[in-house]
């Protein structure tokens, strides 16, 4: 499915190498855009470059690069290695994540809880501000950044994990509003349920650390192999086409929200909250606490 529009476009995305990395790597190569592939090890995503390169068009290129978000030193080490591929970037994508320790906050170790929080939020807010001046400087860039389970609810014995995504979340519609006048939209994805790494981590746990409740859905995402990768990619091409030009500062579901609609809706999402992380007041559940 080639896409004229993505001809020519660069990307950078980070944990590319895990199940919806990958679909997402899919979903951009397939229109046409030039990609900068980043996880852990060069090991991990040589399959995908394999996979992928057969099918390059003319002018279309591909790289990747190792690099761990655990080193403070890894953001910069990224964003080198597609200035020296190409002159300018288009798109980033913050899709790497760890889950982070699982059970009560006060028996987390917390040195595991600091590198969840620096992977998680720390890194993709560095790659940002590394990024956003050559988007700015060109007046025409996306930021994609992938949120999780937290972002928008409490998630009881996922502290570090929530915390990082709600920052995250936050954070994307901060920066959105800063450089909305450059032209440069910035937006977050809710993928939702995929049997990856993270979900066999929640099994792992067991029920005792977890909790009932989340083993029961890792559980159930396992046993049916349910995913909804395919349908977050999706939404990612969407947000870098054209049509998304007029969203950002969002947070919006793969799953649940129209977002294939959202393109005509640009002038009322400026002027709504809606899709954003707002505070809840009596009011808007229809009581006067006076």
């Amino acid at each position: 499915m080639n896409s004229p529009e993505f001809e020519g476009l660069t990307a950078v995305l980070t944990g590319a190498s895990g199940g919806l990395g990958s679909e997402i790597a899919r979903a951009l190569w397939r229109r046409g855009a030039s990609l900068l592939l980043s996880a852990g090890s060069e090991e991990t995503l040589r399959p995908l470059r394999d996979e992928l390169l057969p099918a390059a068009r003319a002018g279309q290129d591909l790289d990747i690069a190792a690099a761990d978000l655990a080193d403070p030193s890894a953001p910069r080490r990224i964003l080198s290695r597609a200035e020296s591929l190409w002159p300018r970037l288009d798109v980033l994508v913050n899709n790497a994540a760890v889950q982070g320790p699982i059970g009560p906050f006060w028996k987390n170790p917390a040195e595991e809880w600091r590198l969840a929080f620096l992977v998680d939020f720390l890194a993709p807010a560095e790659l940002c501000r590394l990024t956003l001046p050559r988007m700015i400087a060109r007046r025409r860039g996306k930021i994609i950044n992938i949120s999780g389970g937290g972002a928008a609810s409490a998630r009881p014995r996922f502290s570090a994990y929530a915390a990082a995504k709600a920052a995250l979340v936050r954070f994307s519609e901060t920066i959105a509003r800063e450089v909305e006048e450059h032209n440069v939209q910035v937006n977050c994805i809710a993928p939702g349920a995929m049997d990856t790494g993270m979900n066999r981590a929640i099994l792992r746990a067991g029920s005792d650390e977890a909790g009932e409740e989340e083993f029961r859905r890792a559980r159930r995402v396992a046993d049916t192999r349910e995913s909804s990768a395919a349908r977050a990619a999706e939404l990612c091409c969407f947000l870098v086409s054209r049509a998304g030009d007029g969203i950002t500062g969002r947070l919006i579901s793969a799953l649940w929200d129209p977002w294939p609609t959202l393109g005509k809706r640009g002038e009322e999402l400026r002027k709504s909250d809606v899709y954003t992380l707002r505070r809840i007041v009596p009011g808007d559940r229809g009581k006067d606490w006076g």
